[in-house]
């Protein structure tokens, strides 16, 4: 049965496309990594796009490499270890830390890093993932309202796939609409790990 948080979640994200089933091997990973509701929801729905792929819940193992090269060197990271859960369209990672909770989002396309004190850590995390779900916003994930458009220009993206800005913003690219092309998300975000390291938003020249 749908727990109201995750129904509350669909009324405004609307159904699943691209659905992938989450196997019993990649659930068994990462037990006692995440947290159980949040393995329940994989159990239960897989990995998918929501808002015709404008937020997507992922297979953390596809980002492990890049994560592991995006976070080195970094301080601020190594008392954790993180995972993504889930991204944008246009490459918002949001990650949980397996002591931190929800802690920890990347905003891909500018090399940039959010942390904070999560209340769900310690105890608190089955609560926590519901709270993400129920939380979230369509318009925290529309960069500058470009979703529609690009999804009218480009067409709706494989669970692959992502908005990418090409020349990207690193390379001296500029954030407009005709700059976006349809990438493969892995390859893209790797690419973009290699031209700037992560800087936080809030003290970016530390």
């Amino acid at each position: 049965m749908m727990d109201e948080d995750f129904a509350f979640f669909l009324e405004k994200f609307g159904p699943a496309i691209e659905r992938h089933a989450a196997s019993e091997a990649s659930i068994a990973r990462y037990k006692n990594k995440l947290p159980e509701q949040l393995l329940r929801y994989w159990e239960d729905y897989g990995w998918c796009g929501y808002a015709e792929g404008l937020f997507w819940t992922v297979n953390p193992q596809d980002y492990e490499d890049l994560l592991t090269d995006w976070l080195a060197g970094k301080e601020v990271f190594k008392n954790d270890n993180y995972h993504v859960i889930a991204r944008s369209a246009f490459g918002e990672l949001y990650l949980w830390g397996e002591k931190g909770a929800d802690s920890l989002s990347i905003t891909s396309y500018m090399s940039r890093y959010s942390t904070n004190n999560s209340i769900f850590a310690g105890g608190e995390e089955d609560f926590g993932i519901r709270v993400f779900f129920s939380s979230m916003q369509l318009e925290h994930n529309d960069l500058d309202s470009f979703f529609e458009p690009a999804l009218k220009n480009l067409g709706q993206l494989q669970s692959d796939e992502m908005y990418g800005f090409v020349p990207a913003l690193a390379l001296g690219g500029q954030m407009e609409l005709k700059n976006l092309q349809k990438v493969k998300t892995i390859e893209h975000l790797t690419f973009l790990s290699q031209l700037s390291p992560l800087q936080d938003w809030g003290f970016p020249d530390l």
